[in-house]
């Protein structure tokens, strides 16, 4: 069930279902939104229109898109061979579409693209207008592009990019222009110890190939430490929880959404619809981030994690400043077997340290060839270029 709503069987476009497509119901991969139809469309879905594509259909998520590749999906996760995929990539990955948007909020279509070995960007935070997708985690989550290859990539991520007076966190540029053809030759590339030593031994293996591939370009390729890996993804997830949190708020059982059939009271309402409605990961965000928000915990977890971001930010920029590009694993492991639901809190939260970099920052990445790349803000076309000279 890779559509969870087709729109057109010869469109080439396929939309993951966190974004909105008017009148075209809108999931985000929950119980609570199963009946949920928009009435207008995300702006990046409305450019892509503008621009004359064509949509194939809304692709299934995890619920809120807070999982690893889609698994805590109410209408059911997708598997292939018995393992894990996102939708959206593995639609890629058949050829039926050209390329998908997607939300990344917590890396889940980056792994998506990693083991189904197709290409994902997830852009510098603010190029590509926010308005139109079913928020969580508004300070990192990003519409992306997954596609085949880097042109293809890069065709997709040049219509949706831009300023939108509709999104607050729309960046002011007008239009932003990529290329694929930048000189890698010239480039030096970086591989965090840290991230890498974390990887199955596969995983490093496409590490250590795709660094000699760059080598034979004539890039130069070096590992260095970066001591905040760690806290990177602690404070990303205490930040997500948190704004999950006050996001997921609104979806009550009162003004739309699912609605609990039998209660007494308004407090019963709320309870019964989110408890019936809602799964166990997402409940558990809710519940961690109730828990750092509180009164008795907001300095210590809350401001300290908002102090970390910024202490993140100036240690990766360093590094970026030396440095053209970063490569590391998108995940642990090159395939996922489904999994008792009671450990999806544990399992994602353990994944996330490969993701949570880029996220917690807001600067660019991609993954290509079943690894990640990662460059400084509006380097998009470093990391397309990289990309397509390895694919070639």
């Amino acid at each position: 069930m890779i559509y969870i709503n087709e729109i057109n069987a010869a469109g080439k476009i396929a939309v993951d279902d966190t974004i909105l497509v008017k009148d075209v119901p809108a999931t985000a991969g929950s119980k609570m939104l199963e009946n949920f139809k928009p009435l207008f469309s995300a702006e990046a879905v409305e450019r892509l229109e503008k621009a004359g594509y064509d949509l194939a259909g809304k692709t299934n998520v995890g619920e809120f898109g807070l999982d690893l590749l889609g698994e805590t999906s109410y209408f059911a996760p997708e598997t292939e061979n018995g393992n894990l995929v996102g939708a959206a990539a593995s639609l890629v990955a058949s050829g039926k579409v050209k390329a998908a948007l997607n939300v990344d909020l917590n890396g889940a279509p980056r792994r998506a693209a990693a083991v189904s070995g197709v290409d994902f960007i997830k852009p510098t935070y603010g190029t590509v207008s926010r308005y139109g997708i079913i928020a969580c985690a508004c300070s990192g989550e990003q519409i992306g592009v997954t596609a085949a290859n880097a042109e293809d990539v890069k065709e997709i991520l040049t219509v949706i990019a831009g300023h939108d007076s509709k999104d607050g966190t729309s960046l002011p540029a007008e239009k932003y222009e990529y290329s694929t053809n930048e000189d890698v030759s010239a480039m030096k590339i970086c591989i965090v110890k840290e991230l890498y030593d974390s990887a199955s031994a596969e995983v490093k293996a496409n590490i250590d190939a795709y660094a000699e591939s760059l080598k034979k370009l004539g890039a130069t390729v070096e590992e260095i430490s970066l001591d905040i890996v760690s806290q990177a993804k602690t404070a990303w997830q205490i930040l997500m929880a948190a704004e999950t949190t006050n996001n997921l708020s609104r979806f009550d059982g009162v003004k739309y959404g699912y609605r609990t059939p039998e209660y007494k009271n308004i407090d019963e309402l709320y309870v019964k619809s989110r408890s019936e409605a809602m799964g166990f990961l997402t409940k558990a965000t809710i519940i961690y981030g109730s828990d750092v928000l509180a009164k008795a915990k907001y300095e210590k977890c809350y401001d300290k994690s908002l102090r970390i971001r910024r202490v993140v930010c100036d240690k990766v920029r360093e590094v970026l400043s030396k440095y053209d590009a970063i490569l590391a694993p998108a995940c642990s492991q090159a395939s996922y077997k489904p999994y008792d639901v009671t450990d999806a809190f544990e399992k994602v939260y353990g994944e996330s340290v490969f993701t949570a970099i880029p996220s917690i920052t807001g600067i660019p990445a991609m993954v290509t060839k079943g690894v990640q790349l990662i460059a400084d803000s509006y380097k998009e076309s470093v990391l397309l270029s990289i990309a397509k000279s390895v694919e070639v």
